[in-house]
């Protein structure tokens, strides 16, 4: 990496860029770089001073079409680049980038990096206003993606297709790298604990994320295998409008047809007291939750969307189920659970396919040769 150069990493929240791209931060300062964060306020950003990275706030709403609300996070982005002079940016979610690179083409800041880590609420809803705010957000995107040193980075090949035939990012400037990785240390790979068997959602409670498809689906399977046992790990979100109502998932926790375990800082250990895992999302990115489930060594069944099809291989390493429907996530989830020996299979097949795919060191390693190939000339 060239000497003592600046990277600003954007992010709507900084609670998420710790959960996801630590490892970033930290090889950038190990490196030498001049790291910076910015993220909206009151998003875990104190942490971040804890493990001695600076930040600075900016307006920035995730969920929010205000026009002069969007134009405050543009106009704020515009300053901290006139300010802070950076050689490089890296933007993560939508608004930051199509904002953040509108704003250094006009600032002129060397280098850019766009992370697209999937479409979200706006690309899963349905109705006419949500296929009105698409098509603001794909027009937006076309826009503002115009930059002369520019890497757009994909976690599923499925988005980076659609956005190339779209003729939203030329193909010279897209790159496929999945997910933010796991770290194979973290999480080991650990033989399945006794039965009764536990099948695991892990994430944000969002409805695109399927959780009333699982909790539906335990409905079900509790009729017919009353020992089962089914758990909800994550919080909900308040900011996101796809978030679930704590009251709803209180009343199906004190109705024993889940366990809605809330927000979780030993994820490695609850899925390590699980058999299956289950991802019923609507689309992801690449799903951090069943990059972790793998690397434990769990199989799993996910919905066939972009994101999950990256992960699950059907009948290697589980089940993939159409999107929305309980009944068929009902049934992957009885076949998976009275097989243990084909669960032990998937198991390892997922722990096979993590170590060569989806490690956090490779994750890192392969940005930091983007950042190289755009910083080459200022060496």
């Amino acid at each position: 990496m060239p000497a003592a150069k600046k990277i600003i990493f954007v992010v709507n929240e900084a609670q998420f860029l710790l959960s996801h791209r630590r490892a970033l931060l930290e090889e950038a300062a190990a490196q030498g770089m001049e790291v910076l964060v910015a993220c909206a306020a009151q998003s875990g950003e104190e942490v971040l001073t804890e493990l001695g990275f600076e930040f600075q706030t900016i307006p920035l709403s995730r969920s929010g079409f205000n026009p002069l609300e969007e134009m405050r996070t543009y106009l704020a982005l515009r300053r901290l680049y006139a300010q802070q002079q950076p050689d490089v940016v890296h933007h993560v979610t939508i608004k930051p980038v199509i904002y953040g690179t509108t704003a250094a083409r006009r600032g002129k800041v060397h280098a850019v990096v766009n992370a697209v880590p999937g479409m979200g609420f706006v690309f899963t809803r349905r109705g006419l206003w949500s296929a009105l705010r698409r098509s603001v957000v794909n027009l937006l995107y076309r826009v503002a993606l115009s930059h002369d040193n520019m890497r757009v980075i994909f976690q599923n090949s499925e988005d980076m297709r659609g956005f190339i035939d779209h003729a939203i990012v030329d193909r010279s400037q897209a790159v496929l790298i999945r997910g933010s990785g796991v770290d194979l240390n973290d999480f080991e790979p650990v033989p399945e604990p006794p039965e009764p068997v536990v099948f695991l959602l892990v994430g944000r409670m969002l409805q695109h994320k399927g959780v009333r498809e699982f909790v539906a689906a335990a409905q079900q399977l509790r009729e017919r295998f009353p020992d089962w046992r089914f758990q909800l790990v994550g919080d909900i979100d308040e900011g996101n409008p796809s978030s679930l109502g704590r009251l709803e998932l209180l009343e199906w926790h004190d109705a024993q047809i889940i366990e809605w375990l809330g927000r979780r800082d030993d994820v490695a250990d609850c899925l390590a007291k699980c058999h299956v895992v289950v991802l019923p999302s609507y689309r992801e990115g690449l799903p951090k939750s069943l990059l972790e489930a793998s690397a434990v060594g769990r199989p799993m069944i996910a919905t066939s969307v972009p994101g999950c099809r990256e992960v699950v291989r059907p009948h290697v390493n589980g089940l993939l189920v159409p999107a929305r429907d309980a009944e068929q996530l009902a049934e992957a989830m009885a076949i998976l659970g009275q097989d243990a020996k084909t669960r032990r299979r998937y198991g390892l097949a997922a722990r096979e396919r993590a170590e060569a795919v989806f490690s956090i060191e490779d994750v890192v390693r392969h940005t930091f040769l983007l950042y190289r190939q755009l910083l080459s000339d200022l060496s």
